[in-house]
């Protein structure tokens, strides 16, 4: 059940990416909208390796469900704080974006840990 929720948001993440890289395209001063698009495309993509690595059995169970939902909600802190910045003029709550790419990072090294102790 679990890998089906996050292959649904991954699947949610891909078309916002698509259509905020239309948008950055079509805008002007568009930049924030082209990064958005890029890190929820991404991680989209990261969170779909992680299912299939887990069914796999190459990534621990638990901790690679922590690193599949992290990229989900660091991805759309980082993206919805820059969307919001584009079209409201103002930030999401203060440090969404950094936070977000902090937990990027942090859900990356996990990734890494649910590979080293997964069960040979």
């Amino acid at each position: 059940m679990m890998a089906r929720l996050l292959i649904g948001l991954a699947g949610l993440m891909g078309a916002v990416g698509v259509a905020l890289a239309a948008a950055s395209a079509h805008g002007a001063d568009a930049n924030r909208l082209a990064s958005a698009s890029a890190m929820l495309l991404f991680h989209a993509t990261a969170i779909l390796g992680c299912v299939a690595l887990l069914a796999r059995g190459l990534l621990h169970g638990g901790i690679g469900l922590v690193a599949a939902f992290g990229f989900v909600i660091a991805a759309a802190l980082f993206a919805g704080d820059l969307t919001v910045r584009q079209y409201a003029g103002h930030s999401l709550f203060p440090y969404a974006a950094p936070t977000g790419g902090t937990l990027m990072i942090v859900s990356w090294l996990t990734v890494t840990l649910a590979a080293v102790v997964a069960k040979r």
